[in-house]
């Protein structure tokens, strides 16, 4: 891709004089500038800074809708929601407003020493509403990475209060994601995260993933791998001895492995084996939560009953940082009656972020973005999707419900051949989406797209289309017809 040198001329609101002359030589800066500021100073997440330096990032200056403009001034349609999050889409004034109350009135005040205040209050009485019953609690933190951190917590806090100290082992699977802390990294099933993480949290082990498309031998079902892979849940229950065995967590569908979507007889098995043994059943909700799947939480859809559940990015439709960990009723009543629960952050429900995620909630509510996805949008997205792909030469399957859906690149669909350099086929694909002006995020050689909620059918028209052309392009390149 070229970048042009030309000043970036967009439009900014007005500002007090004594930062106009610095918002001035912003807005002047050239994107050649630009690029080397950010090359200079600033260490990106999840990425190889040396090739990135070389080759120069995008640089993105506006958005509005489902639509994001970058500084030589390319629309792009945004088909992640910048990552999994900006649910009610890019420039909600409902949303900067309630920031900008917030900030005159209460900028910020903790909630530790017997204190707090209006907009938590407001937001877990809100939270409470929305979530199935019995969720009536709230830990709130930044992200959902801490939200994981904070679930450790509560699990391990709530089993020391009904005396069962020996329940410490906590057990999730491979491929799955929870964060990049140390903690979340080790909860989550990446092998090469966990290569650059040698301090890994003790009492973490995984099971295998419900991958049909990529792990199933013979002639094996959807439904029949999945309960098989369900009970491997139970197996390594018994090898490490029920007495010693606290919590699963799982992601109802694996977001960043691939949006790979469990067969239904999956989540059911794995409910009965949980409450079988008396193990804590943790969803983490941070990418499928906020309807997403066109219910407001993932495990709706998928039809289990967790004990706690992670929240981030839709709870406040990525405008600020927020997270936060829901509470079954049982496990809220043990943490509140048993004394001092030590954990906390600085930024724990903090009041501009909890009104920020008020007024969101109250967006997907009161507008029925839920319904639209799950009645609307949702199963127009997924038909087109597998209409345009049903019988495409480097495509696999198709999986997904409502607005997130992976697409499997494979060299021999019909067998389920995988690339040999899966990985390497992804990114030909995301490139060609990228200098298409599509977002579309691939992991491996799964092809990711979680577009932002308010998406229109001409837009998913549009994503659609700018999909095909970067998935065409990238057979034509490997010379499959």
């Amino acid at each position: 891709m070229s970048y042009r040198t030309e000043e970036v001329a967009y439009v900014q609101p007005a500002q007090p004089a004594a930062s106009a002359q610095a918002a001035q030589a912003t807005q002047q800066r050239t994107t050649a500038e630009y690029r080397a500021l950010d090359a200079a100073h600033h260490i990106h997440p999840f990425s190889d800074m040396g090739s990135l330096n070389r080759s120069g990032s995008r640089v993105i200056v506006k958005a509005q809708g489902v639509y994001l403009w970058d500084s030589e001034g390319n629309k792009v349609i945004d088909g992640m929601a910048g990552l999994w999050c900006v649910n009610v889409g890019y420039g909600r004034k409902e949303l900067a407003d309630a920031a900008y109350k917030q900030m005159q009135e209460l900028p910020y005040y903790n909630t530790f020493f017997k204190t707090t205040h209006p907009p938590v209050i407001e937001l877990s009485a809100l939270l409470a509403e929305l979530a199935p019953q019995p969720f009536n609690h709230f830990f709130y933190c930044n992200s959902g990475s801490e939200g994981n951190d904070t679930v450790l917590r509560i699990v391990h806090q709530y089993w020391a209060t009904q005396g069962k100290h020996s329940k410490k082992f906590v057990i999730s699977r491979k491929n799955g994601y929870h964060g990049s802390t140390i903690a979340g990294g080790t909860l989550g099933g990446m092998g090469y995260m966990h290569e650059q993480m040698p301090s890994k949290v003790e009492n973490i082990v995984h099971i295998d993933q419900p991958y049909f498309f990529g792990e199933a031998e013979g002639n094996l079902t959807p439904e029949e791998f999945a309960l098989a892979r369900a009970q491997q849940l139970e197996a390594k229950i018994l090898e490490i001895g029920a007495d010693n065995v606290a919590a699963f967590i799982g992601e109802p569908f694996q977001g960043a492995g691939g949006v790979i979507f469990p067969a239904s007889t999956y989540w059911p098995e794995i409910q009965r084996i949980c409450r079988k043994y008396d193990i804590l059943l943790v969803a983490d909700e941070v990418i499928g939560g906020f309807a997403r799947t066109g219910e407001w939480f993932a495990h709706q859809h998928f039809g289990f009953e967790p004990d706690l559940i992670t929240l981030a990015k839709g709870l406040t439709s990525g405008y600020v940082p927020m997270g936060a960990v829901g509470l079954h009723d049982r496990v809220a009543k043990a943490i509140i009656e048993n004394g001092d629960f030590n954990h906390g952050l600085t930024y724990s429900g903090h009041p501009v972020a909890a009104a920020v995620a008020v007024a969101n909630l109250k967006l997907l509510r009161d507008e029925k973005i839920v319904e639209r996805v799950k009645n609307d949008t949702g199963p127009y997205f997924q038909k087109q999707l597998r209409e345009t792909f049903a019988n495409h030469p480097i495509i696999g399957e198709i999986s997904g419900a409502g607005l997130v859906a992976g697409l499997q690149l494979a060299q021999d669909p019909k067998a389920r051949k995988r690339f040999a350099n899966g990985g390497d086929v992804g990114t030909i694909c995301r490139d060609f989406c990228f200098n298409g002006n599509l977002i579309m995020r691939a992991t491996g050689d799964r092809m990711l797209l979680s577009p932002p909620l308010v998406i229109n059918k001409l837009e998913i028209d549009e994503i659609v289309s700018k999909a095909k052309k970067a998935i065409d392009a990238t057979a034509q390149q490997l010379g499959i017809s």
